[in-house]
């Protein structure tokens, strides 16, 4: 069975860093097939170079339309005939053509309990909502942003921190064990997505899996 992902990054690449990690591991039965950054000195490239990983960049300004450089991404990611295609820290909206070329086997990662804080700032805004929690959300991507269908949520308790810093990074720990989980049941087979809804084993979530303290679920 075809268990390619190819990882889409603009930056450090901490993400991909838990795939490769959890594939080495052997918690995700999968192989990274190649890396694109849509920016040249994205130090995620150089992560990806030393696990002899392909890579390709593909800068967003040289194309005159949003539309002219998802052609080019698509067609790169082609290539590799993916099963999985994972948004990981990649900072660019993506155009309706794109994402459907890939409906329903396109990832990203959000760090907030959406639908809580779409797009940016999300510490700080859970912060300044005096929450109870906070997290990160593993959803499907669709032509809304931020607003695919949710598949799982990793979450902390809000009251230990008062800096967005130290609460991005508590967060960011969070996202590196369930991102790669997420990406584990979707290989699987465990997990798809229909009628713009989650199945998993066949069963649609009315809500998502909501892990509380990642360390003693597993």
């Amino acid at each position: 069975m075809n268990k390619n992902i190819v990882i889409l990054i603009s930056g450090s690449g901490s993400n991909l860093q838990s795939f490769i990690d959890s594939i080495k591991n052997q918690q995700l039965d999968a192989s990274i097939a190649a890396v694109i950054s849509n920016k040249a000195d994205a130090y995620g490239l150089q992560r990806a170079t030393q696990n002899q990983i392909p890579t390709h960049v593909i800068e967003h300004g040289a194309f005159e339309t949003r539309e002219a450089f998802d052609k080019q991404l698509a067609q790169t990611i082609e290539q590799y005939q993916p099963r999985l295609v994972v948004l990981a820290g990649f900072m660019r909206i993506l155009s309706p053509t794109f994402v459907n070329i890939f409906h329903g086997r396109l990832l990203n990662i959000h760090p907030s309990l959406l639908p809580k804080y779409p797009g940016l700032h999300t510490h700080q805004r859970a912060l300044d909502s005096q929450d109870e929690y906070h997290g990160s959300s593993v959803h499907f991507v669709t032509e809304e942003l931020d607003g695919g269908p949710i598949i799982a949520q990793a979450r902390l308790k809000l009251a230990t921190f008062s800096e967005p810093e130290s609460l991005q990074k508590a967060v960011q720990q969070l996202e590196h064990q369930l991102y790669p989980k997420v990406a584990a049941w979707f290989l699987g087979e465990q997990i798809t997505m229909k009628d713009n809804g989650v199945y998993f084993e066949s069963k649609k979530l009315e809500q998502p899996i909501v892990i509380d303290d990642f360390e003693n679920s597993q």
